[in-house]
């Protein structure tokens, strides 16, 4: 016997629609079905809360069978329904029961992309030995002999199936055959077709629009992910695919208008629904209240920078096309925008660009006309250039310089301000444009780098710097003497240093000892500077500095230096009574005239100097007055030497003041000198030795004279 079983499990959807309560749904338990006659069915009813206990209503074809808890047992077929207080009355569950010994059951409940199971059971299943399972009356060898199979991702047209079980009576060794039921699955919509709503319905030109693409997921399938798209005409809008169900258009224009639709699927795509489509009509405005407006920086046009002309309107939609013009039908520029307001840059700006203006808006309606506005140019300040004038060709301190400082164009009044260093020195107006001057006295903190700037409001410039230096004429000079202890002793090295506590270099400093010049020195980066010289004559000593504006002398400072002596009587008395006066004069000579002929005054051995424990100067009487030997030279015991003893003394007449007595080569004449030596006796010498020597000395006595020292002799 064929029974064929058309199985609804029609479900309403899960959310609200337009104002009314969500639908109750019904729930089977078990969740195969159908199920065998003389079974018992459990029905739940479910609304958007969980209701309250004799909060449910139950129908049957229609009929109200009780109220009471949210669960009904049934045992007989028909359609059910239920209610709650907060649902709405549900969709009906057909509820069929099978009276045959064989039944194919599937899996409850069943929406569009599923895998259903289906089952070919019967009421002795142990006695089942092969099951055959058929499709729209084709055999599926692929699931012969199963108990049970698995259709995977059913849609709503799945066929009709059914199954043939045999089998062999175990006594009678009969075989038989039961057919069941014929079904065909009746595969619930996972959600319903969307609809796109648009808010607002008629959009206005360049406002928003939002698109909402809505559809419903069955309680039982709220976990299931869905994404949408929207689409004017077969163009895709925003981003494609989206999870939101909205959309916003930002800006609606005219030629937005048409027809819309969306579009919802599974996140496998493998459900996908498409709306109805949607006309949508995009009103426009026209244009009114055209405003023209000067944009500058600072609020004032300046020459040379740029110029911005907004033209905007209050209202109007869609596209806007804008002109600016300047008196004379000057046509300055056009634009076409989706804007209420639309720029026109005016670059570089001139003096000639100044004028009445006026801008125009239309979008498609005609254009209005803004009202005229006067546009007023200014002129900056150019770049002043500075001049300085100075009474000589070099300023110099006490000088009185006069800065002059002019900007070629710009609108008057300009302020110019004078700067040193970047230090402002003052400052002056012109009332009317032109120069200004400023006075300065200079000092020697005056050099460096002078700038100006003019400034009138509009822009402030700077000149290029200008430099100028001012000469300072030197100050008196300082002498100081530099000796290497506290007294000075002939033959030491002295340093004389010479400095002047201002002064522009170059500076040039010389050395004088009592109105002789000794030598200069230089500095070329200014300060002091030095000479070095070697102690000989006590007395005055200064210097002069000098820089081509000034020349400034020092303080005279007196120096009296030491000559180291000995009792020079016993040393002659000696010589004298070892080898005799006469013998003793010639040996001087001779020494003296071979030092005159090599050009210089005897010398000791190098590297050897004078005691200068030794007294300063020897005395002796002179037939013309009080006379003093100033000793020039002495060697005493030089090394690997015959020579015991030497030196020469100068006789000269004594003075008032000793310390001018080292001055010999101011005077006209030169004193006579005396020399003396006294020669060493070596042992190792026989008599006749001796004698030969000196014979040999006696001989050189023709070479000896008493001669007068040379001036320059003194001062080497």
């Amino acid at each position: 016997m064929r029974l064929c079983l058309l199985l609804l499990l029609i479900l309403a959807p899960g959310g609200e629609q337009s104002g009314e309560a969500p639908k109750a749904m019904v729930l089977l338990q078990p969740t195969w079905f159908p199920v065998f006659k003389g079974q018992t069915v459990t029905l739940t009813c479910k609304g958007s809360h969980s209701p309250a206990l004799g909060d449910t209503s139950w129908y049957h074809e229609k009929k109200l069978l009780k109220e009471d808890s949210e669960e009904l047992q049934v045992e007989k077929s028909g359609k059910y329904k239920c209610k709650t207080k907060g649902s709405s009355l549900s969709d009906p569950m057909d509820v069929v029961f099978v009276s045959g010994w064989l039944i194919l059951q599937a899996s409850y409940p069943v929406f569009e992309g599923d895998n259903v199971d289906l089952r070919c059971q019967g009421k002795e299943d142990n006695e089942i030995i092969d099951r055959i399972y058929y499709k729209d009356k084709k055999k599926l060898d692929e699931y012969e002999n199963k108990k049970c199979f698995t259709l995977f991702s059913v849609s709503r047209d799945n066929g009709e199936y059914y199954c043939i079980a045999s089998g062999e009576n175990a006594w009678t060794l009969y075989e038989w055959t039961e057919h069941s039921n014929h079904l065909r699955i009746q595969v619930q919509e996972l959600f319903s077709p969307p609809k796109l709503t648009a808010r607002p319905s008629k959009p206005i030109e360049g406002r928003p629009v939002a698109l909402k693409c809505e559809t419903w997921l069955p309680p039982q399938r709220s976990h299931i992910q869905l994404q949408f798209c929207f689409f004017r005409g077969s163009q895709a809008l925003g981003a494609g695919w989206s999870r939101s169900p909205a959309l916003q258009i930002p800006t609606m224009w005219t030629e937005d208008s048409g027809s819309y639709w969306c579009e919802a699927q599974t996140i496998s795509s493998t459900i996908r629904k498409r709306s109805l489509p949607s006309q949508i009509y995009v009103q426009r405005i026209p244009v009114s209240d055209v405003n023209l407006e000067v944009r500058a920086p600072g609020g004032q046009v300046i020459e040379g920078e740029d110029l911005v002309l907004v033209c905007s309107v209050a209202k109007g939609t869609g596209t806007i096309t804008f002109s600016w013009h300047r008196e004379g039908r000057v046509s300055l520029g056009r634009k076409t925008e989706r804007s209420l307001r639309a720029e026109l840059p005016v670059l570089a700006v001139k003096e000639s660009d100044a004028g009445r203006y006026y801008c125009t808006a239309d979008n498609v309606h005609g254009p209005i006309l803004s009202k005229w506005i006067a546009v007023i140019v200014r002129v900056p300040v150019s770049r002043p250039v500075l001049t300085l004038w100075t009474p000589r060709a070099q300023g110099v301190v006490g000088d009185v310089v006069e800065l002059h400082c002019e900007a070629q164009r710009g609108s008057p009044p300009i302020l110019y301000r004078f700067y040193h260093e970047d230090v402002i020195l003052g400052n002056n107006s012109a009332p009317s444009g032109g120069r200004v001057s400023f006075n300065l006295s200079l000092t020697a903190e005056h050099s460096g780098n002078y700038s100006c700037e003019a400034d009138n409001g509009l822009r402030a410039q700077r000149s290029h710097q200008v430099t100028l230096n001012v000469t300072v004429p030197v100050s008196h000079p300082v002498l100081t003497i530099r000796a290497p202890s506290a007294q000075a002793v002939v033959g030491d090295v002295v340093e004389l240093h010479c400095e002047v506590q201002r002064g522009s270099p170059p500076i040039l400093y010389w050395f004088y000892y009592e109105d002789v010049i000794l030598g200069n020195s230089s500095a070329p980066s200014g300060g002091g500077a030095s000479f070095s010289l070697t102690a000989e004559h006590s007395g005055n000593y200064y210097c002069e500095a000098s820089n081509d504006l000034e020349t400034q002398r020092s303080e005279a400072v007196a120096v009296n230096i030491i000559v180291p002596s000995r009792n020079t009587a016993g040393v002659v008395g000696g010589l004298l009574s070892i080898l005799g006066f006469a013998a003793a004069a010639a040996v001087l000579l001779y020494y003296f005239r071979t030092q005159r002929k090599s050009g210089g005054i005897v010398t000791g051995t190098p590297g050897y100097r004078p005691n200068e424990s030794s007294e300063s100067s020897l005395s002796r009487p002179s037939g013309t007055g009080p006379q003093e030997l100033e000793l020039v030279y002495r060697n005493e015991n030089p090394e690997d030497s015959n020579l015991l003893y030497s030196q020469i003394l100068i006789i000269q007449q004594a003075k008032g003041n000793s310390a001018n007595s080292s001055r010999l080569h101011q005077e006209d004449k030169e004193p006579p000198v005396i020399y003396s030596e006294l020669k060493k006796a070596r042992p190792e010498d026989s008599p006749g030795q001796a004698d030969s020597r000196d014979r040999d000395h006696e001989d050189a006595t023709e070479y000896y004279e008493n001669v007068p020292c040379t001036s320059s002799a003194l001062d080497h």
